[in-house]
C-alpha cells in the first residue's frame, strides 16, 4: 500500500520516539530501492555519495540539483526520506528559510541543517548566527504546515574543530531553537556519544557510523541513541569495489576484481517489478 507524504512524515517522526533504528544512505534510485527491499524503515540522502555519482566533490552540487535528487529519492520508494541538506545553501537565515521551503516541497520527511560555512579558514558559523539559521529553518517548516523533522548538526569534528564541549553547546542551542533531532557527526567513543545523548535529552540523537566499528547496534541503542546513519559509507563501499576492479584491470591486465561482483540475473530479478 502506497503511503502519502503525510503518512511518511508521521511514520518517520514516530520512529524517533523510542528504540533505535538504522537509516542507510542511498545515492540514486537503484540503491534506494535495494535498501528499501532489505527492510529498512527509512532512508537518508548522502551529499557525498550523490556528488561522487556525478563526478563532483562533496559540497559541489547546486541547490537545484540537490532538490531534483530529493524528489527522485522520495519517488523511488514508499519509505520516508531524510535530506542531507548541507548548510541550507545559504549563509543568512532568510536564505536558509527559502531553501528549507523548497526542500519541503520535494516531499522529504526530514532534513538536516549544518553549521558549516564551507570556508576552511573559518569553518563554523558563530553560534549566534547558527542558532538564527536554525530558527529560520524551524519557522519555515512551521509555516508550511508540514510535519517535517528538523535535524540540527554541529560539524565540529568534521570541520577540524573537535571540541566536544562546543559541539554540545551548539546542539543544546539548536534544540532550543527548534531542532527535533540532534547530530554531531564524527563523535566515536562511548563517552562522547553518551555525553551528547545526555546533554540534549529527551530529544533524539543521530549517530554517524561511517566506518567499521567495534560498536554494534545493540551497543549504540544502550547508549541512548535513537537513529544511526552511515553517510557516504555505502557509496564508498561501492566505489571501493569499482576502484579495485578498475585498477587491477588497468595496472595488471587482470579481471580478478570481478570475482565478488553481483550477479546480473539477481539484480534484474530484484528490479524487474519496478518496470513501467
Amino acid at each position: 500500500m502506497t503511503r502519502t507524504i503525510a503518512q511518511k512524515r508521521a511514520d518517520f517522526r514516530a520512529l524517533h520516539a523510542q528504540g533505535c533504528f538504522v537509516i542507510p544512505n542511498p545515492w540514486d534510485t537503484g540503491s534506494a530501492r535495494f535498501l528499501a527491499g532489505m527492510g529498512f524503515k527509512a532512508l537518508a540522502t548522502t551529499s557525498s555519495g550523490f556528488a561522487w555519482s556525478h563526478g563532483r566533490a562533496d559540497g559541489a552540487m547546486s541547490r537545484e540539483s540537490i532538490l531534483a535528487h530529493l524528489r527522485e529519492l522520495v519517488d523511488a520508494t514508499d519509505l520516508p526520506v531524510n535530506a542531507d541538506f548541507e548548510n541550507g545553501f545559504a549563509a543568512d537565515a532568510q536564505g536558509v528559510a527559502e531553501s528549507v521551503r523548497l526542500a519541503i516541497e520535494t516531499g522529504v520527511a526530514g532534513l538536516s541543517i549544518e553549521d558549516s560555512t564551507g570556508n576552511a579558514a573559518d569553518p563554523l558559523f558563530a553560534i549566534d548566527i547558527a542558532v538564527e539559521r536554525m530558527r529560520a529553518a524551524r519557522k519555515a517548516i512551521d509555516a508550511s504546515g508540514a510535519d517535517v523533522l528538523l535535524v540540527g548538526r554541529a560539524e565540529n569534528f568534521f570541520a577540524g574543530r573537535p571540541d566536544l564541549g562546543d559541539a554540545i553547546a551548539r546542539l543544546k542551542a539548536y534544540a532550543d531553537a527548534g531542532a527535533d533531532c540532534l547530530y554531531a557527526p564524527g563523535i566515536k567513543t562511548r563517552e562522547q556519544i553518551a555525553a551528547v545523548v545526555a546533554a540534549v535529552a529527551p530529544k533524539p540523537v543521530n549517530l554517524l557510523v561511517g566506518a567499521a566499528s567495534e560498536l554494534t547496534m545493540q551497543d549504540i541503542a544502550e547508549l541512548g541513541v535513537r537513529r544511526v546513519s552511515v553517510g557516504g559509507a555505502m557509496a564508498r563501499a561501492a566505489w571501493g569495489g569499482f576502484m579495485r576492479a578498475a585498477r587491477t584491470l588497468a595496472v595488471q591486465g587482470r579481471f580478478d576484481g570481478f570475482a565478488d561482483a553481483a550477479q546480473g540475473a539477481e539484480l534484474d530479478a530484484f528490479f524487474r517489478p519496478f518496470a513501467g
